[in-house]
């Protein structure tokens, strides 16, 4: 029997770039089949070849035993090929059940049988254990959510293949395993699933065979069994990462941020904590406890009150995101395309949009103080591009947030509240990061670190606060805290009990 998905010799360039060079991708019904790579080694192009967004300069495809082109994604999915993008893709303003069968709606030309849309979205949802209405407009709806949304249109239409990019990446554990059994359902059914991720640790647990590319070409294909995490890292970067946390060994100076009894009507309750220069405090919690909130609040961007917010000892008496720029505090937002960066602006014009007076003169801007800026910080943290004028949403993921945090540092920021940094972007990028947080924490900056991956927080931090249901616990030095105990306080167990489960 020939294999459901067979991908050959696949060459792809834009322009002077080659984007792929000769990959090779076989899948066969019931196999998960993980792709795995660095941003911007060549998965996305593959994929938007499969489904019809690019069109290849060279190679074959065969699907289901047959030549197979897909010339525009709706029609990839009328032949059963469906994708998940990591980048959500949906209607915010349409209800829950119209994005699930958009292209494919129930009914006739003229009337829509909202009814049967309805109940077969309840029935997706039941599959995860989800209890989410499918007349709410998705743009009401959380992150983790729309994520579920996403993965429930693609199981819409019973395709034989389902691509998932970073499928996890908004999702809580326990939501993650609720995606897992259904994927081995799917397993059983015969539907092959390709699985781009670049959490390591769920390799081994859902993966059947791993296929590697490294700058637009292969790098390695091969059964889990035989894949190591090690290999893994160095058939992605060419390299072997010794140490993906830095080592630090710091001892934190004077309280540069604190907040007392911060309440929000986005659900913080009661928040108080505070940074010490020179110091990272991790924000554990799982997914919906408030976490992204709380920044929000802290920064002005939600209403929010407080007994007091001061910066370096100086009172905040109405945190507006403006006054807290001032203040030389910044937010790196969790969502990077809707939030954290103007897409279809170039890049030297997203990193100097907090600072208009380093680049102007007299009102006017200055090309060459902007291009020096621009370079300036570009250099400091690796972004690799074209050239500072290459548009955001031109770049891989990984770059994208090597720009988000370099605004940072070129406005000066002194106090960073970091929500999430390195999510969906590979180990490379997330080694280039780690380390650039540990050279600012110790150059004496204040950070907070919010993230939904323990090992993140327990290898980079000096302390962590876990935030329960809009509430955040004491802080507690890292070494005096574990995953088993962050998790227990995560589920709203008391310190107490949090101690007695962990015993």
């Amino acid at each position: 029997m020939p294999p459901l998905l067979r991908m050959q010799d696949i060459h792809k360039s834009f322009g002077a770039t080659r984007a792929l060079r000769g990959v090779n991708l076989e899948v066969e019904a019931g196999q998960v089949h993980i792709l795995a790579g660095e941003n911007g080694a060549g998965k996305s192009t593959l994929m938007k070849i499969l489904t019809g967004v690019h069109q290849p300069d060279r190679g074959s495809i065969e699907f289901q035993g047959q030549p197979f082109r897909a010339h525009h994604p709706k029609e990839a999915l009328l032949k059963g090929i469906a994708m998940i993008y990591q980048e959500f893709n949906l209607a915010l303003h349409l209800p829950v059940h119209a994005n699930i069968f958009l292209g494919h709606e129930h009914g006739g030309r003229c009337l829509l049988d909202f009814t049967a849309q309805r109940q077969k979205t309840r029935a997706l949802f039941e599959r995860f254990g989800l209890d989410i209405d499918p007349d709410v407009p998705v743009g009401r709806l959380g992150v983790s959510q729309r994520q579920m949304v996403e993965i429930a249109r693609a199981l819409s239409v019973n395709a034989p293949l389902i691509i998932m990019d970073e499928p996890t990446a908004a999702l809580s554990k326990k939501e993650t395993a609720k995606l897992f059994d259904v994927i081995r359902a799917l397993q059983k059914e015969g539907v092959g699933v390709i699985y781009i991720s670049h959490y390591l640790e769920e390799f081994d647990e859902i993966g059947d065979v791993v296929t590697v590319l490294r700058d637009g070409e292969p790098a390695g294909c091969m059964p889990m069994s035989e894949a190591k995490p090690e290999t893994i890292i160095q058939m992605m970067v060419g390299r072997k990462i010794e140490e993906l946390y830095p080592a630090h060994n710091r001892a934190p100076g004077e309280t540069v941020f604190s907040v007392k009894d911060l309440n929000s009507t986005n659900g913080t309750r009661g928040v108080s904590f505070e940074v010490r220069a020179g110091e990272i405090v991790g924000v554990a919690g799982l997914v919906g406890a408030g976490r992204t909130e709380m920044l929000r609040a802290l920064f002005g961007l939600d209403p929010s009150q407080a007994s007091e917010i001061a910066v370096k000892g100086e009172r905040v008496l109405r945190p507006t995101p403006r006054a807290l720029t001032l203040r030389q505090v910044g937010l790196l937002s969790e969502d990077r395309s809707g939030e954290g960066l103007a897409q279809y602006l170039s890049i030297a014009v997203n990193l100097t949009l907090p600072v208009p007076e380093k680049i102007s003169r007299n009102g006017v801007v200055s090309n060459q103080r902007l291009h020096e800026l621009s370079t300036s910080l570009m250099r400091e943290m690796n972004v690799k591009a074209e050239s500072p004028g290459q548009r955001i949403n031109q770049l891989s993921g990984g770059n994208q947030q090597k720009v988000a945090l370099a605004r940072l540092l070129g406005a000066g920021a002194s106090v960073l509240l970091l929500d999430e940094p390195t999510r969906g972007i590979d180990v490379g990028s997330k080694a280039e990061i780690y380390r650039v947080i540990n050279r600012l924490a110790d150059e004496g900056k204040g950070i907070v670190m919010v993230s939904s991956y323990l090992p993140e927080l327990l290898g980079m931090c000096d302390s962590i606060c876990v935030m329960h249901n809009g509430r955040l616990s004491r802080k507690y030095p890292v070494r005096e805290i574990d995953a088993d105990r962050i998790m227990a306080l995560a589920t709203g167990l008391s310190e107490d009990e949090a101690l007695g489960a962990t015993a």
